[in-house]
């Protein structure tokens, strides 16, 4: 049986320990990691387009003139070489892209609509898609907004009955080149 003396004795050394808290950890001073001039990142040909004609409401389908534009992108990009189509989650971006997604066996992720275009880059980056050629389906007010986030400044603005707007955002590591075009 423990005394009442070395009970007494292992509360104190526990209340002194506790008392004067964990021992101080020494910081190490953060490293800054320089990117290569290998890395991918914010590298690759992105073809950005607003979602085809769409029906009214909130989560609208496409109409058939809508139908009929998303034909048109798969037509005009079934050749060239598109690795992963983003899109976000409201049917009628899905619809747009889904020409190439079927025909074209291409994977098709998901992100949110912002007013900056962190979300897609977010995406990008965890699907290791960076260096590649990427479809990217948005809606009129998120357009310039990824446009920008690709460090490109496009003078354009999307109306809310423009639909044919296609650029095509080619980000090289030192050289960008953006061309807008109509389909």
């Amino acid at each position: 049986m423990i005394s009442r003396k070395m009970m007494t004795g292992t509360v104190f050394v526990i209340t002194f320990l506790a008392a004067c808290g964990p021992a101080p950890v020494k910081q190490q001073p953060r490293v800054q990691v320089p990117v290569t001039e290998d890395s991918t990142f914010l590298t690759g040909t992105f073809f950005v387009v607003r979602h085809a004609e769409k029906n009214p409401g909130a989560d609208s389908t496409l109409t058939e003139a809508g139908l009929k534009r998303a034909g048109k992108l798969y037509r005009i990009l079934k050749d060239s070489g598109i690795t992963r189509i983003y899109s976000t989650p409201f049917r009628r971006t899905l619809q747009t892209g889904d020409s190439l997604r079927i025909l074209g066996n291409i994977d098709t992720a998901l992100y949110k609509p912002d007013s900056t275009g962190e979300s897609l880059l977010y995406e990008i980056s965890r699907n290791n898609d960076w260096g590649k050629k990427i479809l990217v389906i948005g809606h009129s007010n998120t357009l310039i907004p990824i446009l920008r986030s690709l460090n490109t400044f496009p003078r354009d603005t999307i109306g809310e009955n423009d639909y044919n707007f296609l650029f095509m955002v080619y980000k090289g590591r030192k050289l960008s080149k953006v061309i807008r075009t109509r389909y």
